[in-house]
């Protein structure tokens, strides 16, 4: 093209009036002094409402899964349960037998621990002093099921109160019991000797996850008696798998409720 054609396209270009383009198709311009200028207005941007549902949802447990459930899955959904990470993760828009989908529109229940189930969990097989020992009981009387938080508040107190004596030994009663022998080191009662009786085991109820059932566990005491003076703390008789029960019992909720099989696994 000579100079004088140029000159007249830029300038029929530049005087040309604005022309508004439509949303949902694409454009190429030839400039002015060549190459080629596209534009893409066929995004979810540039209409109404998105082409299709995608974006994970997250929950925190089987009442609020089931909500969503109910609102966003067909008949191709999938949902899988995976007990590693506690989570249950349902591909809304899963592929079809025939069709491939693009499965980016997704429901994932990540389940979480209770403070109560973690508290628990962080002093388990720990030993504490008296003073800490009875006011861990304190703090968590509404777990405590047998014996009964008004009889463990009062193993608590006794603890407490028996803050300037040597212990010396333990002894395990035939009653299930541990009986604890000191002798007071104050000065009006030196020298006094005293027990002290608690259970050998307890039972708690710890709830492992929000929106979750409650579960018995078993508490066995466990005791040291040393320079530092008597350390008390607990073994949790096998938390894991009264975590494991949970979940599955969560995944059993969820599958009474929807009318898709929950695969054991990941999605991809």
């Amino acid at each position: 093209m000579t100079d004088n054609a140029q000159t007249i396209v830029n300038t029929a270009l530049a005087s040309a009036p604005p022309a508004e383009l439509t949303p949902g198709k694409f454009y190429a311009f030839v400039l002015p002094g060549g190459g080629l200028h596209k534009v893409d207005l066929t995004g979810d941007e540039y209409k109404d409402t998105p082409s299709r549902k995608q974006g994970t949802t997250t929950v925190r447990d089987a009442q609020s899964f089931v909500a969503y459930w109910d609102k966003h899955h067909d008949d191709h959904s999938e949902v899988y349960a995976d007990s590693e990470r506690l989570t249950i993760t349902a591909v809304l828009d899963a592929h079809t037998q025939q069709d491939a989908r693009w499965g980016g529109h997704r429901l994932h229940l990540a389940l979480r621990e209770t403070t109560a189930w973690k508290q628990w969990l962080h002093w388990d097989g720990q030993l504490m002093d008296q003073e800490s020992f009875a006011e861990f009981l304190e703090d968590h009387l509404p777990e405590l099921l047998e014996p009964s938080a008004a009889e463990m508040l009062e193993i608590a107190q006794s603890f407490q109160a028996a803050q300037k004596v040597d212990f010396q030994s333990a002894t395990r009663l035939s009653s299930g019991q541990r009986q604890f022998q000191y002798v007071e080191t104050q000065t009006t009662k030196a020298g006094q000797k005293g027990q002290l009786t608690v259970p050998e085991q307890f039972t708690i109820g710890l709830v492992p996850f929000d929106g979750s059932e409650g579960y018995k566990l078993t508490a066995r005491l466990r005791h040291r008696i040393g320079q530092n003076g008597l350390r008390l703390g607990y073994r949790l008789e096998r938390p894991d798998d009264i975590r494991k029960t949970a979940f599955d019992d969560v995944v059993k909720a969820i599958g009474e409720q929807i009318d898709t099989p929950v695969m054991n696994g990941s999605s991809a």
